[in-house]
């Protein structure tokens, strides 16, 4: 299995802090039967520097250690790129990173909602042989109240990103509903752990598939993992027809 989304590089961000810690997240992986990992640390967040040369010698420290621990696991290098007007241009240059080499983009929106040029972005990045993946799109509170929007930035040619944790429960009640909305809309592809630490943000990685095949979406979770190995591919993704978001309860009242 490949956890396409994580911060397990040690010193870079909000992630792992030391090697010890990002130790502990490998073995971790290694028993939940994960087999590869895509590293990818905030790049050009407001909160955190981007330091690319150090990302790449934190990357080969963390693939001499699972080499020399004959880990049955790979370390792939990649970036949670935060939405900005001058992504595109950073790409190109190689100042910020694919997932795994591949034309995949991990896409950060701001937590508060979608910003009006989110889409000139999209339409930038698909014009330049770019595919973004909008990252934890369940817990953007734009689209947690109104999923809808979400469908609109897919129509666009960007696809989506589910937070393992999210699909658990880990973030809530409210948040696993959304996730499990947009997953039954067709409206969500991958999945990721989107791991920072063992206490407070752990994989959760098992935990979500769990909790989908609890609930009979045996087959989405065979897509969303074959969906997850087709980025380290560099293939094209399974994406499904959008399915009618349910509407709220109170929606008759205002129709």
């Amino acid at each position: 299995m490949i956890d396409t989304h994580s911060h397990i590089l040690p010193g870079l961000d909000d992630g792992a802090q030391t090697m010890a810690e990002t130790i502990a997240l490998l073995e971790k992986a290694v028993s939940e039967q994960i087999t590869d990992i895509i590293a990818t640390p905030h790049g050009y967040h407001p909160n955190f520097k981007t330091d690319l040369a150090l990302m790449q010698q934190q990357l080969k420290t963390v693939q001499d250690y699972i080499t020399e621990q004959g880990m049955p696991l790979n370390i792939h290098a990649g970036m949670e790129c935060r939405l900005s007007e001058n992504l595109p241009e950073r790409l190109a240059k190689g100042e910020a990173l694919t997932l795994a080499g591949s034309r995949y983009v991990l896409l950060e929106l701001p937590s508060s909602g979608i910003p009006a040029y989110t889409v000139p972005i999209i339409q930038q990045l698909i014009s330049a042989n770019y595919v973004p993946i909008i990252a934890h799109a369940e817990r953007n509170q734009g689209i947690i109240e109104k999923p809808e929007r979400l469908r609109k930035l897919l129509l666009h040619g960007a696809l989506a990103q589910v937070t393992a944790g999210s699909v658990a429960g880990s973030f809530g009640k409210a948040i696993q509903k959304t996730a499990m909305t947009l997953i039954e809309a067709n409206l969500i592809h991958v999945y990721g752990s989107d791991v920072h630490n063992m206490d407070v943000r752990p994989f959760k990685f098992n935990d979500g598939l769990d909790y989908l095949e609890k609930k009979n979406h045996h087959e989405i979770v065979d897509l969303l993992l074959e969906n997850n190995e087709r980025i380290i591919q560099n293939r094209h993704l399974i994406v499904l027809e959008p399915q009618d978001i349910p509407k709220p309860k109170w929606w008759n009242v205002f129709a």
